[in-house]
C-alpha cells in the first residue's frame, strides 16, 4: 500500500526536462491601406520638385501583408529616369528588422498638373509670336514630357515649326528662333579683344538668329569661319 500512495504522489508533482509543444508564431499583419500609404509617401516626395499640383490616380497594390513579428519598414524604388509623373513601375521592398520578407513591382500612375504656355488661338506654320497668342493654363505634364515654356516671355518673338491646335500646349521644339541673318548675306565680320578690334566683310553661308553659331567666308581671304551672330548685320569670331 505505502508503495502504490508513493507512485501516485510522484505522479502528482510537476514534470521537468520534457519537451514542450509551441504555440502558433506570432503575425503581424499589415494592412493594405498602410502599405499604400507608404507607396504614396514615397511618390508625392519624388513629384515634390515638380512645382507642380500631384495627384496620386493609381497604386495597384491589393491585399494585407501577414509578416513575421518585427520591426517594419519599406522601401519604394522608381526607375532612374522616372521623372514623377506619368505611369511607371516601382520596385516596392518590405523588411522586418532589416531582413527583406517581400519584393514586387507596382504600377502607379502620378498626375502633376502645372502651369504652362499654351496656344491662345490656332497658330499656323511660320507665324511669329506675340504676347496676344499665348495663354497660362494649368495641363498634366505628361501631356509633353517635361518639355513645356511656364513664361510667356520666353515663347514671345519665336517661330511656329508645325500648326498648334488652339489650347494645346507648347512644347519648346515646338518653336524655334527667327533667323536674322539670312545664307548668301553680306555681313560684317568683328574680331576683338581687350587690346585690339579687327573687322572685315563676309559672306554668311547659312542662316542664324541671334546669338547662333553659322559659317561665314572672309571675302579677303575666302576661309570659311565660324561666327556667332550679333544683329542683323554683324557676326563675330572668338579672338
Amino acid at each position: 500500500m505505502r508503495a502504490f500512495l508513493l507512485a501516485l504522489a510522484l505522479l502528482a508533482l510537476p514534470l521537468s526536462g520534457v519537451a514542450q509543444v509551441a504555440g502558433p508564431a506570432a503575425v503581424n499583419v499589415v494592412s493594405e491601406a498602410t502599405v499604400k500609404a507608404a507607396i504614396k509617401e514615397y511618390l508625392v516626395q519624388k513629384a515634390a520638385p515638380l512645382n507642380a499640383d500631384i495627384t496620386v490616380k493609381k497604386i495597384n497594390y491589393q491585399g494585407d501583408l501577414k509578416l513575421p513579428a518585427g520591426k517594419v519598414t519599406f522601401d519604394v524604388v522608381a526607375p532612374e529616369r522616372w521623372e514623377g509623373y506619368g505611369p511607371a513601375s516601382v520596385a516596392l521592398m518590405v523588411r522586418v528588422d532589416d531582413q527583406v520578407k517581400r519584393n514586387q513591382t507596382v504600377l502607379v500612375e502620378v498626375e502633376a498638373l502645372a502651369e504652362m504656355v499654351v496656344a491662345a488661338r490656332t497658330l499656323e506654320r511660320g507665324e511669329v509670336l506675340s504676347l496676344s497668342d499665348l495663354a497660362i493654363v494649368k495641363r498634366d505634364l505628361a501631356q509633353v514630357q517635361g518639355r513645356y515654356f511656364n513664361n510667356i516671355d520666353e515663347a514671345v518673338g519665336l517661330r511656329v515649326k508645325s500648326t498648334l491646335r488652339a489650347n494645346a500646349p507648347i512644347r519648346k521644339d515646338n518653336l524655334e528662333k527667327v533667323p536674322i541673318v539670312k545664307s548668301g548675306q553680306v555681313v560684317t565680320i568683328v574680331a576683338e579683344n581687350d587690346v585690339v578690334r579687327i573687322t572685315a566683310t563676309g559672306r554668311a553661308k547659312g542662316s542664324g538668329a541671334s546669338g547662333d553659331l553659322i559659317t561665314v567666308q572672309n571675302l579677303s581671304s575666302q576661309k570659311d569661319i565660324a561666327a556667332r551672330v550679333v544683329d542683323a548685320a554683324t557676326v563675330k569670331v572668338d579672338f
